[in-house]
């Protein structure tokens, strides 16, 4: 039975995706500080009998390597991976500290590069795999009070590109989605009045749910001649 390994998938796209994969097959999923989310989760999939909660922490390459160990022990080696941990950050440029913008980085960037490093020689080796960055559209267009965040899906983007031309001929694809603004827990640092105005911007006018990012990362994982590529999800907000 296939194995996909899911990191951030204790809430919001991460937990969709987990959501949609598990009548599918294995899944492994990570989660850090939401153990009680995790868990919950975890229990909800049961009856599918290959839905388990890792924890580990994408900033810290010991607390990977341990994980990537584990889920090799209980599952095999996963045939794709989707990197959905992510954190935001809305400050002004000038007020975020050196210690802020590594921190986003740490996550956004380094750890999508941390954790795809840990399973990519399993997919070289078998000829197969696939891996799948939830990236955003402010890493295309970029956002105001956002720059860090913004900066880190911009390289998490670049990294898919440069990454999928590397390991094309081994039979390996790389994407990434951008989801525009999504119903998720990152949006709760907005007020009402500023949600109104994104939802005014969107040709839509609504938030995006987590399940339909989660179909764009089904569809990125199912074709297997697409690689290289950003699929902007946001409801013809970049148009």
């Amino acid at each position: 039975m296939a194995t996909v390994f899911v990191t951030g998938g204790s809430r919001g796209i991460g937990a969709a995706v987990v959501r949609a994969l598990a009548p599918r097959g294995n899944v492994a999923f990570t989660y850090n500080a939401s153990e009680d989310a995790a868990l919950a989760l975890e229990g909800e999939l049961a009856a599918y009998g290959g839905v388990k909660a890792f924890r580990c922490d994408v900033r810290d390459a010991r607390s990977v390597a341990e994980t990537a160990a584990a889920v090799r022990a209980r599952f095999g080696a996963p045939e794709a991976v989707v990197n959905c941990a992510g954190v935001s950050l809305k400050k002004l440029f000038q007020d975020t500290s050196e210690e802020d913008w590594r921190e986003v980085f740490a996550v956004n960037c380094d750890g999508a590069y941390r954790v795809s490093r840990a399973f990519l020689p399993d997919m070289l080796t078998r000829k197969h795999g696939a891996i799948v960055n939830v990236s955003s559209v402010w890493g295309e267009s970029g956002a105001s009070l956002e720059v860090a965040y913004s900066a880190s899906k911009a390289a998490l983007e670049g990294m898919t590109r440069a990454l999928a031309k590397e390991v094309a001929l081994s039979g390996v694809r790389v994407n990434a989605v951008a989801p525009g603004a999504v119903d998720t827990d990152m949006m709760k640092s907005y007020s009402a009045e500023e949600i109104a105005l994104v939802e005014g911007d969107i040709p839509f006018g609504r938030l995006a749910s987590p399940d339909e990012i989660a179909a764009a990362v089904l569809f990125l994982l199912d074709n297997g001649y697409i690689t290289g590529q950003t699929l902007t999800v946001d409801g013809g907000f970049t148009l």
